[in-house]
């Protein structure tokens, strides 16, 4: 059985007596460039996110990612490499290990959202700024502009 710190800290477990870790879900997330524009996705919380989603057992990330990236937006993105990671303290008493990729996909269809989110943008990476989104979604963006991601 695993204990936690405390009911505030549910992420936290001990491993050793006395030595906590973080428990943390995975998830797997890409800055896409279509034609210079990113996709956003407005989740349940009224926040703009990028697309992807949680890691499954035994799953690539970058499989994952792809998997996501099909079903959110009905692409097939080329995904690339890694470059940028954070936790997202979602609520205080849930955290997320964010991994976002850079990905690109060159086809001609428009993106359709799915289900799981409300609504669907295409921006352009400097219009990000006055979005309601975390703070390391920008940083992540800003960050895929500064490799020329988007140039």
């Amino acid at each position: 059985m695993l204990t936690t710190r405390s009911a505030e800290e549910p992420y936290l477990i001990e491993r050793n007596p006395g030595y906590f870790e973080y428990q943390l879900p995975i998830s797997v997330k890409a800055v896409i460039n279509w034609k210079g524009q990113l996709p956003l996705l407005r989740n349940e919380r009224d926040e703009w996110e990028l697309p992807g989603g949680k890691l499954d057992l035994g799953e690539e990330p970058a499989t994952c990612l792809a998997r996501e990236i099909s079903e959110e937006l009905s692409w097939n993105a080329e995904v690339g490499e890694p470059y940028y990671a954070w936790v997202y303290e979602i609520f205080p008493h849930r955290h997320v290990f964010v991994l976002t990729y850079l990905a690109t996909y060159d086809g001609d269809a428009a993106p359709v959202y799915s289900h799981e989110h409300k609504e669907l943008v295409l921006v352009r990476p400097e219009e990000v700024r006055g979005l309601h989104m975390p703070e390391d979604y920008k940083k992540a963006i800003h960050q895929a502009v500064e490799r020329g991601h988007f140039g």
